[in-house]
């Protein structure tokens, strides 16, 4: 077998790409720390992960709501000139986060501050339109784009709990807040410089208008994004509510990095194959493989095997997440109407962080009340879930109709 990374060269065969790519990284990188810098901080000036949870969801729900109005900005003005201002204006509401917190404000202010805070824009998002923008007239190079940017995700998500986690454990539970949120502030100004490889926006007709709801096959989609963010949250919560309980709570972040890991690895090596089945069956495939691989954490749980045995079932379990989002990704971008790429995708991933933060909401209440472990209930019956919607669109096929712009 060659080896998988020869074959994503031709993905940065246009110019400018590589930049692009390496910019991003470093804002994509704070919003992989974002989640546990802020579980952290709260649980530990507060001393509580059903207060530390909610917070967080409040936070990402906020975030999801503007992303779609942010995307169909973008959209219309073009990539930088809606991201620089965007990540400026969440500096003030962060450090009145990490100010109410440090004072003993009410939990309220808390809430207040993290909601405003969510102006942050879809770094990963826009680098998908990028890539849709540049090789649309290749299926199989955008597959192997798509697998990148999921990977790249991934390896975020690989370095940035443990990053935060160390940050807020070794100098100041504030610390990995403030790391975040100038990583991110950097990573998104980098970013947004690089005008070379930017789709031009979307020249605006009456059939703009529409709403993207109407779509045919999106809104099962998005349940299926929705679902696949239940699991991420609950798990996140959970793993770190399950270290603290045995007394290490620094192993959170290297567990969470597991997860990430074993994702990072399955989406390059499923970027790697020339995918032969449509799309949504792709989907319906990876969301089986991801409820079974989910059931191995739980076991660990339950039975109290320890952080190592927990690690190695983490490993596996995300394994399965990569080619379940890669497949949902390519997906969307069949669906979508070109002109609303980038709006289409936010309304994606904003479906992921309301699970998230309902997964975050159900995984600190159970950490709060229930056995250590017992929270991985949740992301096996959210990969259940998501196992039932995506057999029944792959059973509809809504990708066959469409003219493709992914493989």
């Amino acid at each position: 077998m060659s080896l998988p990374l020869a074959r994503y060269r031709p993905v940065f065969a246009a110019p400018g790409t590589l930049t692009f790519t390496l910019s991003g990284l470093l804002g994509r990188l704070a919003l992989a720390m974002n989640g546990v810098c802020v579980v952290v901080l709260v649980a530990d000036r507060r001393g509580s992960y059903a207060l530390a949870g909610s917070v967080s969801a409040v936070g990402v729900l906020a975030g999801a709501a503007l992303l779609p109005l942010l995307g169909r900005l973008v959209d219309r003005l073009g990539q930088a000139r809606v991201a620089v201002p965007a990540v400026l204006a969440t500096a003030l509401p962060t450090a009145g986060l990490l100010l109410c917190v440090r004072s003993g404000a009410p939990a309220w202010t808390l809430f207040l501050c993290w909601a405003l805070s969510g102006s942050s824009p879809d770094l990963g998002g826009m680098a998908r339109a990028r890539w849709a923008h540049l090789h649309r007239a290749d299926p199989a190079v955008l597959h192997r784009a798509n697998a990148l940017e999921q990977s790249l995700d991934e390896l975020c998500f690989m370095a940035g709990p443990v990053l935060g986690m160390a940050l807020c454990t070794a100098v100041a539970p504030e610390a990995g807040l403030l790391a975040a949120r100038v990583l991110g502030t950097v990573g998104t100004l980098l970013f947004a410089a690089q005008r070379a490889t930017e789709p031009p926006p979307a020249v605006r007709t009456p059939a703009a208008a529409r709403g993207l709801f109407r779509t045919p096959g999106l809104p099962p989609l998005l349940a299926v994004f929705l679902s696949a963010g239940v699991l991420f949250g609950s798990m996140e919560v959970t793993t770190l509510a399950y270290t603290d309980a045995l007394g290490r709570q620094s192993a959170g972040g290297g567990l969470l990095a597991l997860v990430a890991a074993g994702s990072c690895v399955s989406g390059l090596v499923f970027g790697a194959v020339r995918p032969r089945r449509p799309a949504a069956l792709r989907l319906a495939l990876g969301t089986g493989a991801m409820t079974a691989l989910m059931l191995l954490p739980l076991a660990a749980g339950l039975s109290g095997a320890g952080v190592p045995l927990l690690g190695a079932a983490l490993l596996a379990a995300g394994s399965g997440t990569a080619p379940t989002m890669v497949s949902g990704m390519t997906l969307a971008q069949r669906l979508l109407p070109a002109h609303r790429l980038t709006e289409g995708m936010a309304l994606a991933v904003s479906a992921i962080l309301v699970g998230i933060s309902t997964g975050a909401t159900l995984g600190g209440a159970l950490a709060q009340h229930a056995a250590p472990g017992t929270g991985y209930l949740l992301p096996v019956c959210a990969a259940a879930l998501a196992l039932g919607l995506a057999a029944r669109l792959a059973a509809r096929r809504p990708d066959n109709s469409r003219s493709p712009q992914a493989a």
